[in-house]
C-alpha cells in the first residue's frame, strides 16, 4: 500500500482547528484533522503542490 506517512506539526487557525500534512516515499501526499491522521484524504505530491499554490494565490478567499 503506502511508506509510513511523514506527518509535519498541526497548522492551527483558532481554537482546536488542525489540519496536519504528509508525505510519504511513494510520492503521496496527505492532509488530515490533527488527532485523526487515520481518516486523512491523499493524492500526489503534485496535487497537494497545486492546491497549495491555488491557496496562496486566493483562489479559496470565497471560502473565509
Amino acid at each position: 500500500m503506502n511508506d509510513r506517512i511523514a506527518w509535519e506539526e498541526p497548522f492551527c487557525g483558532e481554537g482546536n482547528n488542525c489540519f496536519r500534512l504528509g508525505t510519504d516515499n511513494n510520492g503521496n501526499a496527505y492532509i488530515a484533522v490533527a488527532g485523526a491522521e487515520d481518516a486523512y484524504l491523499s493524492d500526489s505530491r503534485e496535487a497537494l503542490r497545486t492546491l497549495i499554490r491555488d491557496i496562496k494565490a486566493g483562489k479559496a478567499d470565497h471560502l473565509l
